[in-house]
């Protein structure tokens, strides 16, 4: 299993939402940059990050910072937020990401995830996020009709070559929430799942781990307040029996 490091971007900074309120971030008194190469010294093999302006089409233009951290580090990015258009997509192609995360854009334009699949082939992942078992777009504030394993089974046969489940009643602490709808994705797909929004502790990344053909966790939080330790995450999931790969 694969630790995906998560470097959310807003205004420049390096933040993250409470509950998914673009308003009200927990904002770090750090750089994305040196989030970026901290990750990488610690051992981190991949990053994720995600462009929380674009999501909703406004604020500041975050490019030049996430195309400095993609040409500081010697591991593979793949870049999220607002990806809508071809060329959108080209774009951070063009500038070094390895793989583009696609959201809502997927999910309401299948011409368009096809298009793209068919010319990265290999190189697209589609973020489902989903509260109370029901997907949610733009930025978790319209809910769908679609559980997520509905609308992943359809995606996984258009050439995505992961889906990132998020789970947000597990990021908002819901007392109900369990990782059950995580493993029902894990054991009905065919394709590599990452878990999102999961991990609060270095057992949350241990029971994922135990998930069978589980691809990848992405930790955001957790190891900005240092409730986890990457180097201590990366001794979990590099046990003998683990077996994913980042593909």
């Amino acid at each position: 299993m694969v630790i995906y490091p998560d470097i959310e971007i807003q205004n420049g900074r390096c933040v993250n939402l409470r509950r998914g309120h673009m308003q009200d971030p927990i904002v770090y008194d750090i750089s994305p940059l040196e989030v970026a190469r901290q990750h990488v010294s610690n051992g981190a093999q991949v990053l994720h990050l995600v462009d929380l302006d674009n999501v909703m089409r406004g604020g500041h233009d975050n490019h030049q910072a996430v195309i400095e951290i993609i040409q500081a580090v010697n591991v593979p990015v793949q870049v999220g937020g607002g990806i809508r258009t071809l060329e959108g997509a080209r774009f951070w192609f063009e500038h070094g990401a390895s793989r583009v995360v696609i959201g809502t854009a997927a999910i309401e334009d299948r011409h368009f995830l096809q298009e793209l699949c068919t010319q990265y082939p290999g190189q697209v992942v589609v973020s489902i996020d989903a509260r109370q078992n029901k997907v949610m777009c733009h930025g978790w504030t319209q809910e769908t009709i679609y559980t997520p394993l509905e609308v992943a089974k359809d995606l996984q046969e258009h050439g995505v070559a992961a889906i990132i489940y998020t789970d947000i009643d597990l990021d908002d602490d819901h007392p109900e929430a369990t990782f059950s709808i995580t493993t029902q994705m894990v054991d009905e797909l065919h394709i590599p799942v990452i878990s999102s929004g999961a991990v609060k502790t270095l057992d949350d990344i241990s029971t994922l781990r135990m998930l069978p053909n589980i691809a990848g966790v992405i930790v955001g939080r957790a190891l900005m307040n240092g409730a986890v330790s990457l180097k201590e995450a990366l001794a979990v999931c590099q046990q003998p029996d683990s077996h994913a790969e980042f593909l």
